[in-house]
C-alpha cells in the first residue's frame, strides 16, 4: 500500500518508525511545500521493524515537531519490499537502516534508490559514504535534548534532498 498518487515518492526509514523517520517525513513535507514542489512529491515514513505498526509518533518527537511548527500526525508502519517498485528514493537514518533496506532490494535499480539522509547535508557531502558522521542516532532512549538534536540534523539535510529531487524532476 502506497500513497504516492503518481508523484515522486520518497520513503524515509528508521528502525521502529516512531521517532526519526516520521520527524524527517514531516520536515521534508514542509520543505517541499515551501519549495513549491508539494504537489509533485509525496513523503512517507516506515520502519524496518514491525513491532510499532499502528502506534503514534513518540510523544517527545511530536512535541519537538510541534514546537517548530511541523505536523506531527503519524501512525507507524513497516517498510515493504514491494514498495521499491514505486518508490523513487528510500532514505535511511543510519547504516543499520540502509543495510536492512539494501538486504530487501530486488535488483541494482532498487539498490541505487537507497541513500543515507545526512549524505544530502551540504556540510557533509565531502565525507565518504561509510563515515559514522553521516548517521542520525536514534533518540528513543535519550532525552528531550536528543530529540532536538535529531530534528536539527534532519533540518540540516533536507534542503539537499529538495535540491536532489528538483533535479530529478526536470
Amino acid at each position: 500500500m502506497t500513497d504516492c498518487d503518481g508523484r515522486y515518492w520518497i520513503v524515509v526509514v528508521c528502525l521502529g518508525n516512531i521517532c526519526r523517520s516520521p520527524m524527517a517525513a514531516s520536515i521534508l513535507t514542509d520543505r517541499f511545500a515551501r519549495a513549491g514542489l508539494g504537489y509533485r512529491v509525496s513523503v512517507t515514513s516506515a520502519g524496518t521493524g514491525g513491532w510499532n505498526v499502528g502506534r503514534p509518533i513518540d510523544p517527545r518527537a511530536r512535541v519537538t515537531l510541534q514546537r517548530s511548527g511541523y505536523s506531527s500526525e503519524h501512525r507507524a508502519r513497516q517498510f515493504q519490499r514491494d514498495w521499491f517498485s514505486e518508490a523513487d528514493l528510500v532514505i535511511g537514518m543510519d547504516y543499520s537502516n540502509v543495510q536492512d533496506l539494501r538486504g530487501m532490494t530486488r535488483d541494482e535499480d532498487d539498490v541505487t534508490k537507497v541513500m543515507l539522509l545526512r549524505s544530502f547535508s551540504p556540510q557533509l557531502v565531502h565525507l565518504p559514504e561509510d563515515d559514522p558522521g553521516l548517521e542520525i542516532p536514534d533518540p528513543y532512549y535519550g532525552s528531550e535534548l536528543d530529540f532536538k538534536r535529531t530534528a536539527a540534523m534532519i533540518e540540516d539535510a533536507v534542503d539537499g534532498v529538495v535540491d536532489y529531487v528538483r533535479l530529478a524532476l526536470r
